[in-house]
């Protein structure tokens, strides 16, 4: 969670923004999000929900680090 994200969708749509939250269906919750389609941005600085269905891919932006448990 709070990683930034790049999500390649279906339609050959990208969109770049920070994880708030997930569920069963990979249905994702994005703050700040881009779309690196066009270059403009998604909503007004609000959250965006992406349908899981229509995820392609995605790759952490933010480097992931492992913790010791």
């Amino acid at each position: 969670m709070d990683k930034r994200l790049k999500l390649s969708l279906n339609g050959n749509r990208k969109v770049v923004g920070t994880l708030r939250g997930y569920d069963a269906f990979l249905n994702v919750v994005l703050e700040d999000a881009i779309d690196e389609s066009n270059g403009d941005g998604i909503g007004s600085g609000g959250e965006v929900v992406i349908r899981g269905n229509s995820i392609v891919q995605f790759e952490s932006v933010d480097r992931v680090t492992a913790t010791a448990t």
